[in-house]
């Protein structure tokens, strides 16, 4: 008997390659980043929609990096919303938490993207570390000021 191990799913293969294409380069012009790391950004942001669209009763939010791939998403109404409409059967609205909820400090903002992360991968997406904070992807050794998102990673 073979055991076949798979690698999980990515994002981007929730889009066409031409939207996933046009996407980026808005990113990439945006945000004055490499493409390497745009394309790794929205491949997260689309993992992280999938697991919203699949679970609809949980509250998940995305780290610093992979919200700028939603809110580019965002900014393409009209493929946003089919993508809302095939992938969860209704919009997946874009809530920003307000900066005096205790849900947006601290452990309880920890604590949401551990979950979120969590939710991604078991969606069957790949999640790629260094786009969420240590803390969230398990492997923080110890914070003492507070966990905050990396900054973004060295290609």
């Amino acid at each position: 008997m073979t055991a076949t191990l798979s690698q999980g799913a990515t994002g981007r293969s929730l889009i066409s390659p031409e939207l996933f294409s046009r996407l980026v380069r808005r990113i990439v012009t945006d945000e004055k980043m490499d493409q390497a790391l745009a394309e790794r950004i929205l491949d997260q942001a689309l993992a992280f929609l999938s697991a919203c669209a699949a679970d609809a009763d949980s509250r998940f939010a995305p780290s610093e990096l992979v919200d700028i791939g939603w809110h580019t998403f965002l900014l393409h109404t009209k493929d946003y919303a089919a993508f809302c409409s095939r992938s969860a059967g209704r919009f997946l609205h874009h809530v920003p938490t307000d900066e005096n909820d205790p849900d947006a400090k601290g452990e309880q903002a920890r604590d949401t993207l551990a979950r979120t992360v969590t939710a991604i991968r078991t969606a069957g997406f790949i999640v790629d570390p260094d786009l969420w904070p240590r803390s969230a992807t398990g492997s923080c050794t110890g914070c003492h000021n507070g966990c905050h998102d990396d900054p973004p990673p060295t290609l």
